[in-house]
Formats: structure tokens, sequence, C-alpha cells
């Protein structure tokens, strides 16, 4: 081996000692960053001449190193404590998809890039307009609630934007009905409830009336206490009308106007005993075609609210329990990535869900600064899906997820590091006394 050749080995030796300088620097740098991910350093080395079939050639010849930087993304860090309420720490493979501003402003709000980035940078908060924003600037992804339908679209991931929620009102379970039939009514006197709205549980923006019914109660006087009951729908204002199966029940009140029985036919459909609910079902199609069953309580048994019979008739009224209306107060994330509206009435719903995505071979991606990767050939493509979808994980939310460098371990590495740089710096000296010496051999 030539001095010139252990030049340049030494040289090889302090740039593959600069580069695992630069990594743990990089590392203890980044020791109280969200969601970084600690590199090591992996050495190889070179053969000169080593696909010669001369095992001499390359013992002759100086051989050199090189340094190669290995990402951990798979690694997984301490879930920490965070006051913020968005925040959320994965436990396992995934990787939140997030996205980036371009900069532009369109008509429809702020622009963002095409291409899809991934980190577990977990610390969001809500900006300006209502979108997810970690602290490196990338905004989250998921599925959002379509406006039109109420359901939550899996067909493709898009900016979660959390701003001016719509409250959708709540699914109609019961209509309670009440009010004083007139005992002096003669037979087939009916008495016909005004409308009452009922809805389905799903919202369109677009077409609120798809998920609406106008229900109406009819009473007919068949006898003495005596009388039927059946459901009808009315159209809607944009004149679509859902439909009603409802039977006819024939409801029968004591000498003192209270619920006796109600029967269906010959048979009760209620029990008869004092202080027994009396609820009936009747069947509901909406205009968007849900079917649901709803309860129509008429009161209790012997008891003195609800449907009764009396001197002095009482129009019948007829409520629902649905919530109709509420004010938007703000989100929160639920531990299965359900992103809910909270609204002053009490009442959540679904805004959207978080996606998570999950990789052939993480520690494949290219790494991006803010801690976020893109996909690349040696990673393979995304599998994208809910929370623990994939092998993704579980969210815990409230939580961040803290960086993995190791302080102790890459302070004591930066030592090694140090005297491995300053060993090769001597071979560089020694080298040159070397040549200084070969020189002064002529004169």
């Amino acid at each position: 081996m030539s001095i010139f050749n252990s030049l340049t080995t030494a040289v090889s030796g302090i740039n593959a000692q600069a580069t695992a300088f630069t990594n743990l620097s990089n590392n203890i740098a980044n020791s109280q960053t969200v969601g970084y991910k600690a590199d090591t350093t992996a050495f190889q080395d070179f053969v000169a001449g080593a696909g010669s079939t001369s095992g001499s050639f390359a013992q002759g010849v100086a051989n050199s190193v090189a340094a190669v930087t290995v990402q951990h993304v798979d690694s997984q860090g301490t879930a920490a404590s965070s006051t913020d309420g968005l925040a959320m720490s994965i436990s396992g493979d995934g990787l939140f998809n997030v996205s980036k501003k371009t900069g532009a402003v369109t008509s429809s709000g702020a622009d963002f890039s095409s291409e899809q980035y991934y980190t577990r940078n977990g610390e969001f908060y809500e900006d300006k307009d209502g979108y997810l924003e970690n602290t490196s600037g990338y905004y989250l992804d998921g599925y959002m609630v379509n406006s039109d339908t109420g359901q939550l679209d899996t067909s493709s991931v898009t900016q979660i934007n959390v701003a001016n929620v719509t409250f959708r009102p709540t699914q109609t379970t019961t209509l309670t009905t009440s009010g004083t039939l007139s005992s002096a009514a003669a037979v087939n006197d009916t008495v016909t409830t005004d409308a009452t709205t009922t809805y389905d549980g799903t919202y369109s923006v677009t077409n609120p009336e798809n998920n609406q019914a106008q229900i109406s109660l009819t009473w007919t006087n068949t006898g003495t206490n005596t009388w039927t009951v059946s459901a009808s729908a009315s159209a809607n204002s944009d004149g679509t009308t859902a439909s009603v199966t409802s039977k006819t029940y024939t409801v029968t009140f004591d000498s003192d106007g209270a619920l006796q029985s109600v029967k269906d036919g010959t048979s009760n459909v209620a029990s008869t005993l004092s202080g027994a609910a009396v609820s009936l079902p009747i069947s509901v199609t909406y205009p968007d075609g849900q079917t649901q069953s709803i309860n129509l309580a008429l009161g209790t048994i012997g008891g003195s609210t609800g449907m009764t019979v009396g001197a002095t008739a009482v129009t019948p009224t007829t409520t629902s329990d649905s919530v109709t209306s509420g004010t938007y107060q703000g989100a929160s994330i639920e531990s299965d990535g359900s992103i809910m509206a909270t609204f002053d009435n009490g009442d959540t719903q679904l805004i959207g869900k978080v996606a998570l995505s999950n990789f052939a071979n993480v520690n494949g991606l290219l790494s991006q600064d803010g801690q976020a990767y893109t996909a690349t050939a040696a990673s393979g493509s995304a599998k994208t899906g809910v929370v623990g979808d994939n092998g993704t994980g579980s969210l815990t939310v409230g939580y961040v997820e803290s960086s993995t460098t190791d302080l102790t371990s890459d302070l004591s590495a930066l030592i090694v590091a140090q005297e491995a740089y300053t060993a090769n710096t001597k071979i560089v000296t020694t080298a040159d006394q070397l040549l200084q010496a070969t020189i002064a051999m002529k004169q």
C-alpha cells in the first residue's frame, strides 16, 4: 500500500466520521422535536480490485470507507401529554396523511399541493380557515362527511376542515302526542293533528327535504270512548313526500277518559296494566329512500297525561324528539379518529375521520423538512384507511409522540466519532511526514 493510497483512505475516514458527526448533531438538535425519528450511521468499506480473481491484487491497493445514513421511521417515540386538545399520538406503524399549501388563494379558499406527505407529528391546531395545521406547517388529511348525503366519504382523502359546521337535525325516534278528544263526538267524527316534521338522521345541505317527513295523526270516533288512530304523510315544502306504513289502531278510554287499551284488530298491542306506556310503531320511508321505525307515544294506561277523552276537547298536538338546531362551538377528536363537532345544545356530530397510512417499508420513505416524508419506490405505495386499518395502530388524543433521540447514547457516540476523526487526521499528518522524508532522500 503506497503512502498516497493511505492518504486517500484517511480522507475517506474523515468524510465518513464527518457524516456520523452530522447525523449525531442533527439527532441532538432535534431531541425535543415532536415526531422526530433519530437516524443512525452505518459504515461500509470499499476494497480496490475486490472483483479480481487474484487475491494479491486487492492487498496491494488501499481500501476506503463510506458512511450510510440509516432512517428509523418505524421507531416508536414516547407519548407525551399535550395541552393541545387536537393533538394525537400514534401507537403503531401508521403515519398521518398531510398536505401543504401552495400559497395561492382560490375562490373556494386555500389552495393545496397535490403532493401527498406523511408524518408522525400529530400536534395539530385549527388555523384561521378551519384547517388542522401541525407545528411544521402541514395540514391534516382524512375523510370528510359529504354535505349532500350526510355520510362519511371514504373514497378519497382531503384536507380536514372544521369551520362553520352546520347542525344536522338528529334522527327522530319517538313522536309524542297529547290532547283531549271530545266525549260528545259523534261516530265517524275525525280530528287530525297538524303535521310534525321527522328526520332520518342524515342531512343534505342542498336538499334537506330529502331527509324529512311531515307526519299527521287522524283520530276517528267509532263509539263511546272508542277511537281509531292512524298516521299519514303530507308533502314537504319542496313537493317531495315521504310514505308511511301505519296500521289503524283501536284506542279505548275508560269512564274517566284515561287510556284503557290499544288494539290492532282484536289483539292488544300494549299492556293494559295501570301505568304501562303505550307506544305504537309506524314505519316511515323518506324521499332519500331511507326507511326507519318511529314510536308513537300515546301516554300511559290509566294516566292523565298524553291522550285522554273529556267534555272539554283539546286539539291533539304531536312533538318529535329530534333536536333541530344548535350553534357550533368547536371540534374534538376521539380515539378512533372521529372528528366531532360540539354544539351548544350538548350534541356532538361527526365531521370527518382521521386517515392513517402504512407502507411495506416505512424506512424507505424520503425525508422532507418538518418531520415529513414522501413515498418512494423503496417504501412502496401507501395503504390508507381509518385508524387501525392496514396495521396502522391506535390513536391517543391529547398526547404527542416525542423525539426518538437517545441523548445518552448519542453523546457517547459523539465522543467515539470525534476520536475516530482525530485518528484519521493523524494518518494524514503521518503520511505527510513520510512523504517529506522520501523527498528529502535526493538532497
